[in-house]
């Protein structure tokens, strides 16, 4: 049994050096907390930045840091202040960070950034693959390491890869913004299964991994040449019993046994026993909204003046990338709106907001969770929101109102919040009235469910069910029924091969022989193509057919004088040794006129579509359309066409971007076995890519060696990864070595 090694930009420890000596504290954080039951005993080692800088590490402390670091199951990446500032600072955070969260106005595309980021990725994966046995299993996480599986399954293509986004995936349309999108896209599929917070983030991946990189998908899966990607959804939680334990602690203590911050909020309370406490604790980022929920407040006030001295708003902004032009603006900006508002607005004994910067001590964050009626969480953008869940696990009695942003990514999670646009100050004002003046019974309900939930799907669960997926998808999966052509099964079947007295073989071209295509004219064969087809062709005791749903004319003209043997269209035209293209097939064509029309509408409403006219079938193209709109076409012109052919004798057959009517009695299948029925074959070899090729391995006797091309389900009993791999064995069956 292997171990677990976690990734992460930070470690979940913290180094501190004082007077020369060096201690290790454990971090509270949420992911430290929520890897605690898969990071534990000798069973995992964790990767991750120290925190501390080469420059700031002194040399005769190297040894102390390792065995500190060692003690907490953890191993260093060291990083200089220039990789911090362009790896973290500049390409995390001044790239991605505003990218993932739609504020392209603070993106910045530096080449510069961008080549530090790249050298840091490769500095993490290198101290995986130091560290790695072939059955452990790597679990990488967050935006800073985006990078990282690819590098590592280049070196390791067996290593089991998980990767979590704990921040959100934006559409489409915001990503491709990215000079280097297809790049990244690529370092996440070096993983084995990608985890997000959310199904549209989910959405959001899978629909550019179509457009960009043209792979395909089938609901969560996406297809490699040699192996399937998996894409899902853990929505994170929170250690639960922590909140709710520490809340219950915190309501038992009296007098001095209780926080300053505590007696205080109990002084406030009894003072002014009306007033409603509204608490929004954030880290201070643009993404949190916390400016625009200033401004909703003053709205509030002036729309509703009787609360006027009967609410207030506790604001906790937590320090934040301290160093970057934008906080410091944003810092200013509700420094300002605080300052003004308070001025304007207060009274002899009432200050509406009250406001700190700072980080607070776990015992007075549980404070102001206890003592505020509502929380009002308001982010632009986020990836989950642990606040809010936060919040609610405090809640002993079950009274309090949760306010929250259904922009955050935990608002999927609780609809029994009070859920708002952030945008909208009118609906903001109404809802912080609602949460005011709703009753004990109906805050009671809502928590209810919400607690249940939290308590049932906590971070445990969560990381828990991260693992057991991505061993799920270590093992394989069962939908593929045929076996991977290994070195094995290969090394018999080239001895089969070698000792047949006849051998019939059928290769498929488009997704087989060669790789696909925009414009179909241009997937002509290379060189190397013309070489190993050569070799098969004049092999003693070989037959070599060429089986496609090309027309008669493209291969004529690239294979005609090589006198390859070539069926064409599906099984309707035969040409052997050079000799002109015959009808292998009786066929009618009088259909052609009553499908072509609606096949021109299509393409006409498909930007990026056409039609192949060929002697006996029509085939629409839509590889270079959008690829959900291409697929929505498809299916409405599968419809279409099921309805229109009837009781004729026509069929519809869907292959890899294209739709091609044609025959009924016409099929790749039916002519292999009029093929191989013409002589005594001891050795039979089919190999295709997409559903015409089906015919063939259905209809072969099961003697016959069947190899499909990709990980789709298949009649096949074989299947190789791509192009590349068949020519490889291709080559194996035309040198015999």
């Amino acid at each position: 049994m292997g171990k677990t090694i976690i990734i992460s930009n930070r470690l979940p420890v913290q180094l501190q050096i004082s007077d020369g000596g060096l201690s290790a504290i454990p971090s509270v954080g949420g992911l430290a907390t929520g890897m605690k039951s898969v990071h534990h005993g000798g069973e995992s080692l964790w990767i991750g930045w120290s925190g501390l800088t080469k420059e700031d590490t002194p040399k005769e402390l190297e040894v102390d840091i390792d065995r500190a670091l060692k003690e907490h199951g953890c191993s260093k990446v060291v990083l200089s202040q220039k990789e911090i500032d362009g790896f973290y600072f500049g390409f995390s955070n001044r790239t991605i960070w505003p990218l993932f969260h739609y504020f392209l106005e603070y993106t910045e595309f530096e080449l510069g950034f961008w080549e530090i980021y790249k050298a840091v990725n490769q500095k993490f994966a290198d101290a995986i693959l130091e560290k790695a046995e072939s059955d452990d299993i790597i679990w990488v996480h967050d935006y800073q390491l985006l990078l990282v599986p690819q590098m590592v399954k280049e070196k390791r293509p067996n290593a089991t890869i998980g990767f979590f986004l704990h921040i959100p995936f934006p559409s489409y349309e915001i990503f491709r913004t990215l000079p280097w999108r297809e790049e990244v896209l690529e370092g996440l599929l070096g993983s084995d299964l990608i985890g997000f917070h959310t199904y549209d983030y989910e959405r959001h991946f899978l629909s550019s991994v179509r457009r960009l990189l043209g792979l395909d998908v089938s609901f969560n899966d996406v297809y490699l040449e040699n192996r399937v990607i998996k894409v899902d959804s853990f929505p994170m939680g929170i250690d639960y019993n922590k909140f709710h334990t520490a809340a219950l602690k915190s309501s038992a203590l009296k007098g001095k046994e209780r926080t300053d911050l505590q007696r205080k909020l109990d002084n406030h309370k009894k003072s002014a026993p009306d007033t409603k406490l509204i608490v929004s604790i954030d880290r201070l980022d643009y993404s949190k909204g916390i400016a625009k929920r200033i401004n909703a407040f003053e709205y509030f006030l002036n729309k509703y003046p009787e609360y006027k001295e009967r609410v207030r708003l506790i604001i906790l902004a937590v320090p934040s990338r301290a160093n970057v032009p934008q906080y410091q603006l944003l810092k200013r900006e509700i420094d300002e709106l605080v300052g003004r508002i308070n001025g304007e607005l207060s009274t002899v004994n009432w200050t509406p907001i009250w406001y700190f910067y700072r980080s607070l001590p776990f015992s007075n964050l549980i404070d102001l969770y206890t003592s505020s009626d509502i929380a009002w969480l308001t982010p632009l953008r986020d990836g989950m929101n642990l606040v809010a869940k936060e919040y609610i696990a405090t809640r002993i009695d079950k009274t309090g109102v949760l306010i929250l942003s259904e922009m955050a990514g935990s608002a999927y999670e609780m609809n029994e919040a009070l859920l708002i646009n952030p945008n909208n100050f009118e609906q903001q004002a109404d809802t912080l009235k609602k949460a005011i003046t709703m009753p004990k019974e109906e805050q009671m309900a809502r928590n209810m469910f919400l607690q249940n939930r939290l308590k049932r799907y906590n971070v445990e669960v969560w990381a828990n069910e991260f693992m057991d997926s991505l061993k799920r998808q270590r093992k394989g999966n069962d939908d593929f029924v045929s076996q991977k052509l290994n070195p094995t099964i290969l090394n018999g079947l080239q001895k089969d091969y070698t000792s047949a007295k006849k051998r019939l073989l059928f290769l498929d071209y488009d997704g087989t022989l060669t790789g696909f295509h925009k414009n179909p004219q241009k997937a002509s064969p290379d060189k190397e193509l013309y070489e190993l087809l050569d070799a098969l062709h004049h092999q003693e005791n070989t037959t070599l057919f060429l089986i496609s749903g090309r027309d008669k004319e493209t291969f004529s003209k690239w294979f005609l004088d090589k006198k390859y043997n070539m069926i064409v269209e599906h099984g309707v035209w035969i040409s052997r040794n050079g000799n002109d293209f015959r009808l292998l097939e009786k066929v009618k064509g009088e259909w052609m006129e009553k499908i072509m029309p609606v096949l021109e509408s299509f393409v006409d409403r498909t930007p990026g579509s056409f039609i192949e006219k060929k002697n006996y079938s029509l085939a629409w193209h839509y590889r270079s359309t959008d690829p959900d709109f291409g697929e929505k076409r498809a299916n409405e012109l599968n419809t279409v066409l099921t309805s229109l052919i009837g009781n004729d004798d026509i069929s519809v057959l869907n292959g890899n971007k294209v739709m091609e009517v044609k025959s009924s009695n016409v099929n790749k299948g039916r002519a292999a076995v009029r093929m191989l029925g013409e002589d005594n074959y001891d050795f039979v070899f089919a190999i295709g890519d997409d559903w015409t090729d089906e015919f063939m391995f259905q209809d072969l006797p099961q003697t016959a060696i069947t190899v499909k091309v990709g990980l789709k389900k298949t009649q096949a009993r074989y299947h190789v990864e791509g192009v590349p791999k068949v020519r490889e064995l291709l080559k194996k069956f035309s040198t015999g070595s």
